[in-house]
């Protein structure tokens, strides 16, 4: 915290010196030369089109994270459009690398362009700077706001939290508070104390008596307001004289907790937390180092270990799952939507391994990507692979894949090819891997930093005569008679080729073909690929559970959804992995619970996009049936036990008034094999978003650990209109970690809602009908080995 700071004036680039209410020292950028040029604001050019343009003074508030941009309009969703936070930002693009900027190549000068790529659905936001210099500055300046944030920690965040709201609350800007504005600010913070506790909470904190206050005063207001009780308990059940934490006691803590319990763990934790020199030196930890710790990344529920890539990555394709787009190119909706390179940033940067390119003929001789026979707009193919070639390998290094829905023609095909070989270079592969059987799969680490095109291949002389149609359509359901018809139609023009020799030799592991039987696929190279709509795919989980399992440890399956999903929903993608099946394809695009089952399934691995799947499921001769778990492969039967006993910091729904508190309750879920999902709800806390309590404890049998996904989410009750949504955080079971933890809450696209958190304690323990023992040790514990 500040302490005792002598109040300071602002500088002329709207900075301050010693403030009290300073949330740029919080964030250390307070002498950083582009954030006060952001600070001072900047005229700018905002682009929208070669003939609209406006003027627009962008400025960084001082908050140091939110960025002002200037308009005149006054509609209510105008005004959400006229600020955002830098961490909503998912990339800066420097020069005309938009759609909107490319058109103007040659009119503008580039190096004063920037383009600023929004998380979600956002448009991007399109910049002309008055210099090169004053472009740079924002570049930087987003950039290194960015990476502070990234690398705070827990507790720097909550300080810089507290301190932005206090800036906001600090309405004549005098540095002090009244106690009107401390009633604003617990407003601001989703917080509704009784009158008197504020009253007294503010008289406690106002040592001077003069109805005010001001420098070290806020502080102790601050340590009161982010006190935590429950951490205190939790302090003093470990705690042998309720006062300090020696390194026995801590050490003891840590067993509980499934870590490493070593009196040396203990000194070291003491050493990193621990800010009291007298305490450390005699290696005791007080209730603020204990807290400081308990905030600390080490105490996410998340297994730290697992945020990097700890799996076996040399098994062959089809035995991971692989992160996967479908309509890649699409911003919104499959009817009217614009189609834009950005998607494909956005996918690219969280790890997607499998993108898809709905490919047609355009003006000029030069392919489109767009929704055919749809309004959606259309967006150069070249530019796509310029983008793709950009950001392929940023998230990950293992291989991605180009799902190509062609539908052009034979020459625009050839083209394509050109383009991918040109654009890509050697990332592009164009030949079976030398030392490796050309009809098997590789691995992921074979195939590192490579891009493979899905498709369809000439192989034969029929082969040649056949339609390009990709078969994963999602029009496919909709548009059957359609294809019938015309490849009737086809069939009589023999020795007319559909499919250019130069794009079909550049499909080497991943060709697609029609699915006809198990059977048949079963003596087909594992090199053969089938994609499936989603109703197919639920029919065949369901009712051929085994056989799509022992396909999928053999084959890649694409899964993608219906036709009919016009306004790009998506599908339940877990009833896809409990059926082995690989590329699970959905609509990046659109929120909700099914892109957070996604994000929790990718979340581990290093977040690489690929996630090997469990032994059972890779055995050609498997017996597993995702329908029927009672016992046999995978059946490892756990006990899981949940308590919440707090949130930290919640939102208040965009849309609410600013007068208005929130009225939280959790749900904790459980998605897997059909015999494991569950979800169960805490009661709500009336009027306190701050720090509500619940202590609820919840009990769930997990049959297949191996498969399952746990959800925690935060919603906002109200009892005459359906709940708002507050956070979320979803995460496999088996990197869930036991103990008191805490999970940092998401916003609905998947971007962190720091400093929101869940409080925690997690208990993992083998059913007493568990026939292995081998499955009972819980999933958080730390190990050095990879997964076999």
């Amino acid at each position: 915290m500040l302490g005792n700071r002598k109040k300071g004036t602002r500088n002329g680039a709207g900075t301050s010196e010693s403030r009290t209410i300073d949330p740029l020292r919080n964030l250390g950028v307070q002498e950083d030369e582009d954030v006060k040029r952001m600070l001072q604001g900047s005229s700018m050019v905002k682009v929208r089109s070669p003939r609209w343009q406006k003027r627009r003074t962008l400025k960084l508030l001082e908050d140091g994270v939110t960025v002002w941009c200037q308009s005149h309009k006054t509609s209510s969703r105008a005004k959400e459009q006229q600020s955002f936070s830098v961490m909503e930002v998912e990339c800066v693009r420097e020069g005309c690398q938009s759609e909107t900027l490319r058109q103007m190549i040659g009119s503008i000068p580039e190096g004063r362009c920037l383009t600023v790529v929004f998380r979600g659905p956002r448009k991007s936001l399109d910049l002309l700077c008055q210099s090169q210099e004053e472009a740079q500055h924002w570049v930087r300046g987003i950039r290194t706001l960015q990476g502070r944030v990234e690398n705070m920690t827990q507790k720097e965040k909550l300080d810089h939290w507290i301190h932005a709201y206090l800036s906001r609350a600090d309405q004549n800007h005098d540095d002090k508070m009244s106690y009107d504005e401390v009633q604003t600010l617990l407003q601001m913070i989703n917080v509704d104390l009784s009158e008197q506790y504020a009253r007294s909470l503010f008289q406690k904190c106002d040592r001077s008596a003069d109805g005010r206050l001001d420098h070290g005063e806020i502080e102790v207001f601050c340590r009161e307001l982010l006190r935590r009780p429950e951490l205190d308990a939790v302090f003093i059940r470990y705690s042998a004289n309720s006062c300090v934490l020696s390194t026995v006691d801590l050490r003891d803590f840590l067993q509980d907790q499934g870590e490493e319990a070593s009196l040396i763990h203990a000194q070291s934790l003491i050493l990193t937390y621990e800010l009291n020199e007298w305490a450390q030196k005699n290696q005791f930890m007080t209730p603020n180092g204990f807290t400081m710790y308990m905030l600390s990344k080490e105490n996410c529920v998340f297994n730290p270990d697992h945020g990097r890539v700890y799996q076996h990555m040399e098994h062959p394709l089809a035995h991971y799952f692989i992160s996967s787009s479908h309509n890649t190119y699409l911003t919104k909706d499959q009817l009217t939507g614009d189609s834009s390179t950005e998607p494909y940033i956005r996918a690219l940067s969280h790890g997607c391994r499998c993108v898809e390119l709905d490919c047609w003929d355009g003006d000029k001789g030069e392919p489109v990507i767009y929704h055919g026979h749809t309004l959606t707009s259309k967006v150069p193919f070249v530019e796509v692979i310029e983008t793709i070639n950009e950001y392929a390998f940023k998230a990950s290094p293992y291989p991605l894949i180009l799902s190509l829905e062609n539908h052009c023609s034979v020459e625009q095909q050839t083209v394509m090819a050109g383009h991918l070989r040109s654009i890509l270079g050697d990332k592009l592969l164009t030949k079976p891997l030398g030392r490796l059987d050309p009809q098997a799969l590789p691995s992921p680490e074979d195939l590192k930093g490579k891009i493979l095109v899905k498709g369809k291949k000439e192989s034969s002389v029929e082969e040649c005569w056949s339609s390009s149609s990709d078969f994963s359509s999602s029009d496919e359901e909709s548009s059957r008679a359609e294809s019938k018809t015309r490849r009737k139609t086809e069939e009589k023009k023999p020795g007319v080729s559909k499919l250019s020799p130069d794009l079909s030799e550049l499909v080497v592991y991943t060709r697609s073909v029609p699915f006809q039987s198990f059977d048949q696929a079963a003596k087909s190279p594992a090199t053969d690929m089938s994609s499936f709509s989603e109703s197919e795919a639920l029919r065949h989980v369901k009712d051929s559970g085994i056989y799509f399992v022992r396909h999928n440890s053999h084959q890649l399956s694409r899964i993608y959804p219906s036709g009919q999903r016009l306004q790009s929903s998506n599908y339940n993608p877990q009833d896809m992995w409990n059926g082995g099946c690989q590329i699970v394809a959905l609509n990046f695009q659109t929120p909700g619970e099914q892109m957070d089952l996604n994000q929790g399934r990718f979340l581990q691995n290093g977040q690489c996009g690929y996630v090997l799947k469990p032994p059972f499921m890779c055995q050609p001769g498997t017996t597993f049936n995702p329908e029927n778990v009672g016992g046999g492969p995978g059946h490892a039967p756990v006990l899981l036990t949940v308590r919440v006993i707090s949130a930290q910091q919640l939102p208040k729904p965009e849309w609410d008034k600013p007068s208005s508190i929130v009225d939280p309750q959790v749900w904790v879920e459980v998605h897997g094999a059909p015999i494991d999902n569950n979800k169960k709800k805490t009661h709500h806390v009336d009027n306190n978003g701050f720090n509500p309590r619940w202590d609820c404890t919840f009990n769930f049998t997990v049959h297949v650990p191996e498969l399952a996904l746990v959800r925690f989410m935060v919603e906002d009750h109200d009892y005459t209109s359906s709940n708002d949504f507050l956070g979320q955080y979803t995460l496999p079971f088996t990197s869930l970690r036991t103990g008191y933890r805490h999970v940092r809450l998401l916003k609905l696209d998947g971007s962190s809602l720091s400093p929101s958190s869940l409080f925690i304690h997690v208990k993992v323990k083998p059913c007493q009908s568990s026939p292995s023992k081998s499955s009972s040790k819980p999933p958080g514990r730390k190990s050095s080995t990879k997964t076999p």
